[in-house]
């Protein structure tokens, strides 16, 4: 069975709120507020005008895909072909479609906890057993080597990596992806590894498991990547993914037989945002980083709350169990007596117990405005 996001109930609940008169800060949902570059929404409007209002290719416009796997070769430093990559509408699609493809009744798919749950989701829509393995606060969010051959079996196919990481900010040392690669090769598991957050590594110390001998995209990595976080184009819904040619033939098959093509001016769009200007991105970047430099050095001033400073993304992961509330009480609790919203990190999986996720896709003021609120509030909970 298919769940759903734990944002997008926590973003119903506060607008009912804001309905009823209540000011609310939202931390909850993972979209920048940002507006997206006008060089990308002008070629989108002129290939509009120039006619590009019919069916493009199932697995992407040629000159996108040419585009997208020079790109991702050259930051790897690997060899990648048009072939290889296939654009879907958002990245959401990459993921269930590389699934569907290598997920089946009686295979077992590992993924982090916490984690993005779709991951859980689709893995068991597909029929497969999702086999969750943890990721550590006091490594950053990483995981323990040991962690994931404790739970790999004959039926293990797949793994799926997220770094930068949702929920929790953190990113993954080259060093554990160089060991978890060997362990993959030695067990021919194929790695499904989401990027989306690539550019959001404040320390610039992003690194690829693709880019590890044997792991390449031409022979047991499928990348999924997409436009929404690092070129502020969530509403867009245009995404991508890398991988083996042959499973690059299915998932075009599958493209084919549930949404035919992306949107054509959408895909012109992307290549626009592909081809730069940089510096609205890197602008957007910026900003990023010193928000999340205000957020963490404010969760550390609240009560019973300790928060380390993520690598990633543009989520903080506190940790909350000083203030004697669970997560899901603690979400309730500053949403209805605070006017913050944040997520339960058992949304995320049973390691997000004692952990809020604060998404920092919000001004500074208004960080500051929630930070405030939650002194006030934790500080009247534990007396």
């Amino acid at each position: 069975m298919l769940s759903s996001e734990s944002a997008f109930r926590v973003l119903a609940r506060a607008r009912a709120l804001e309905a009823q008169g209540r000011d609310v800060v939202h931390l909850e949902i993972g979209d920048p507020d940002f507006a997206t570059s006008e060089h990308v929404v002008e070629a989108a409007c002129r290939a509009l005008r120039d006619g590009a209002t019919h069916y493009a290719p199932p697995p992407g416009i040629p000159a996108l895909r040419e585009a997208l796997a020079q790109h991702i070769g050259e930051r790897r430093g690997i060899a990648v072909s048009p072939e290889q990559v296939v654009v879907t509408p958002g990245a959401k699609p990459a993921l269930f479609f590389a699934l569907l493809a290598l997920a089946e009744p009686g295979v077992e798919v590992l993924y982090p906890d916490p984690g993005f749950p779709i991951y859980r989701s689709v893995i068991g829509f597909c029929g497969a057993e999702p086999v969750p393995y943890p990721l550590r606060e006091e490594l950053g969010f990483s995981f323990r080597l040991e962690d994931v051959r404790a739970r790999i079996t004959p039926r293990t196919r797949a793994i799926i990596l997220n770094s930068p990481h949702n929920p929790t900010g953190g990113v993954i040392p080259a060093a554990n992806l160089a060991a978890l690669a060997e362990l993959c090769v030695e067990r021919d598991i194929v790695a499904i590894s989401d990027e989306i957050y690539e550019f959001m590594d404040y320390r610039g110390t992003f690194a690829s498991i693709a880019a590890m001998p044997g792991m390449s995209p031409a022979e047991r990595t499928v990348i999924v990547h997409g436009f929404s976080k690092t070129y502020a184009m969530t509403g867009w819904r245009l995404g991508y993914a890398v991988m083996p040619t042959p499973l690059a033939e299915a998932m075009a098959l599958l493209m084919v037989n549930s949404n035919s093509c992306t949107a054509t001016a959408t895909q012109m769009a992307g290549l626009a945002a592909l081809q730069g200007p940089w510096e609205p991105v890197q602008a957007m970047l910026d900003a990023f980083a010193a928000r999340r430099k205000v957020l963490v050095e404010g969760l550390n001033s609240v009560p019973g709350v300790h928060c380390a400073l993520p690598g990633g993304a543009f989520y903080a992961f506190p940790n909350v169990r000083g203030t004697g509330l669970s997560s899901a009480e603690l979400e309730t609790y500053l949403l209805e007596e605070a006017g913050v919203a944040t997520l339960t990190g058992t949304g995320f999986g049973e390691q997000g117990e004692g952990y809020l996720r604060l998404s920092y896709a919000n001004s500074v003021e208004r960080l500051q405005e929630a930070l405030r609120r939650m002194q006030a509030a934790c500080a009247a909970l534990l007396g």
